[in-house]
């Protein structure tokens, strides 16, 4: 079974996502990312991990910094040796591919379902909801003040949206984009777990 979730910030992607992986017996497919993107570009693995996500900022804020024209993260230099955006993005495509070539895996976040939303065989879901209720949860989730919360919610709801449209001229919040959407922020994270479950199973079948 291979499933792409897409979650928004605050919508619980990585508590739901490694539990669904682990009820499907399929890898859970995030960290591993940068060291196959660092294989392909042949840099150090810590180089392409630092790339891809440093200091807790997830790559799309830091491409997005030039984007939008403003700091959508904390100030950060980019590593010397992997300065390319579309090099980085290429390669992290080849392996989404990759991984949906061996037919199994949940894959969080990477765009997964705008680089594979081609492929019959993967089941293409995303966390959402209202942006003040997910700043609640991840104010709850991460421990966090929820003025800071509210803070990246909004930072990472733009950073998320012009990376989809530069890069796959898509709407990431689009329904039609996904086969089942979820509000993350009104269904608790264990159900959301049970529903995808039992939607990855259908879809297999």
């Amino acid at each position: 079974m291979l499933v792409t979730l897409s979650a928004s910030y605050g919508a619980g992607g990585s508590r739901v996502g490694p539990a669904l992986a682990e009820r499907l017996g399929v890898p859970f497919v995030d960290r591993a990312i940068p060291f196959a993107v660092s294989a392909r570009l042949d840099v150090h693995p810590d180089t392409a991990h630092e790339h891809d996500e440093r200091g807790g900022f997830s790559r799309f804020e830091r491409i997005l910094r030039g984007f939008i024209g403003q700091d959508v993260g904390a100030p950060l230099p980019i590593a010397s040796d992997l300065t390319v955006d579309e090099d980085f993005r290429r390669a992290t495509e080849e392996v989404l591919v990759a991984q949906a070539d061996t037919g199994e895996g949940v894959i969080l976040g990477r765009a997964a379902a705008l680089v594979l939303r081609d492929r019959p065989d993967v089941l293409r879901a995303r966390l959402d909801g209202p942006a003040e209720r997910r700043a609640e949860q991840a104010a709850r989730l991460a421990g966090i003040e929820i003025a800071d919360a509210e803070r990246m919610v909004a930072r990472m709801d733009r950073a998320h949206a012009e990376y989809s449209r530069r890069f796959y001229d898509a709407d990431v919040r689009d329904p039609g984009l996904y086969d089942v959407v979820l509000d993350s922020t009104r269904i608790a994270l264990d159900t959301c777990v049970e529903l995808l479950e039992t939607a990855a199973g259908a879809r297999a079948r």
